[in-house]
C-alpha cells in the first residue's frame, strides 16, 4: 500500500533536487520518510535525499522500493502548479504509480529496482565547514560558469572563497567571515570542483536559504540544505579535480 496526499512544491523539490545526476533513482518508502541514495553515471557525484512523513498532507504506506524515472515524472509534475495537491497511489498489479492532479490521472510505469544499488554514505573527517546564503553561493557559482569549467573553493578561519581562472579572466567572491551565517575550520583549506556539478547541486535552493559546505583538501565536499519547508534534507558529495603539478 502506498496512498500519499502533498503539495506538488514538495515534489517539484524533490524532483529538481535528484534530475540534475540521475534519471532513475530507487525510492525507499518507510512509515517515517521517503529516502533515497544515488550515484551520478559518472561516478563523481552522490545524493542522499529525505522528506519526512509530516511533509505530506496525507501519508499512508508499508515499507517498500519504488523505481522512478525521473525524467518522466519531471514532464508529469510541470502539468501541476505549486500549490496544487497531488495523490500518489501505488497499483502493485499492474506496477504503475497513479499519479492524479486535479481532474487529470496518469498511470505511470515504474522501474524494476532489483538492479539498482544501494550505495552507502562515506564517513568523511573534513576539516572546514561554511554557511552561507545560497544566494550569495549562486552569484559566485554564476559568475564562474563563463570563463571556467572548475572552480576552487577555499575556507580560512577568516573567509570563505570561490575561485575561478579562465584563459584571459578571473573570479573571486570571498567573503569575510562576519558576513557568513557560519565558518569554522583548523586550517586553510581548498579543493577544485566542477562547475557544472557543483552549479546543479545548489541551482534549487531558494536565494534566502542557508548551505552547509564541508570542505578539506583535495578531498570530496559536502553539501547540504533543506527543501520541502525544512521538512526535507539533502546532502550532496561531489569528487574534487586533482591539479596535475
Amino acid at each position: 500500500m502506498f496512498q500519499v496526499k502533498v503539495k506538488a512544491n514538495v515534489l517539484k523539490d524533490l524532483i529538481d533536487v535528484t534530475s540534475p545526476l540521475v534519471n532513475e533513482v530507487k525510492f525507499n518508502i518507510s512509515k517515517n520518510e521517503i529516502s533515497l541514495r544515488a550515484v551520478d553515471p559518472a561516478h563523481v557525484a552522490m545524493i542522499d535525499l529525505r522528506i519526512t512523513s509530516d511533509a505530506f498532507e496525507e501519508y499512508k504506506t508499508e515499507d517498500l522500493e519504488l523505481g522512478i524515472d525521473m525524467d518522466k515524472f519531471a514532464s508529469i509534475m510541470r502539468l501541476a502548479n505549486s500549490e496544487q495537491m497531488v495523490n500518489l497511489e501505488f497499483n502493485q498489479k499492474q506496477n504503475r504509480l497513479i499519479i492524479q492532479i486535479g481532474n487529470l490521472v496518469r498511470k505511470m510505469a515504474l522501474i524494476d529496482t532489483a538492479g539498482m544499488p544501494d550505495p552507502k554514505m562515506p564517513n568523511l573527517d573534513l576539516p572546514g565547514k561554511v554557511v552561507v546564503k545560497a544566494s550569495e553561493l549562486s552569484q559566485g557559482v554564476k559568475a564562474s560558469e563563463s570563463i571556467s569549467d572548475h572552480l576552487a573553493i577555499t575556507m580560512k578561519k577568516d573567509s570563505f572563497q570561490l575561485y575561478a581562472e579562465g584563459d584571459t579572466d578571473t573570479v573571486d567572491l570571498t567573503i569575510p567571515k562576519d558576513m557568513l551565517i557560519d565558518l569554522s575550520t583548523s586550517e586553510k583549506v581548498k579543493s577544485l570542483f566542477s562547475i557544472d556539478y557543483f552549479s546543479n547541486m545548489i541551482k534549487s535552493v531558494k536565494a534566502n536559504e542557508a548551505v552547509t559546505i564541508h570542505l578539506g583538501n583535495d578531498n570530496p565536499t559536502k553539501v547540504e540544505f533543506n527543501v520541502a519547508q525544512s521538512k526535507g534534507h539533502v546532502t550532496y558529495l561531489l569528487a574534487p579535480r586533482i591539479e596535475s603539478e
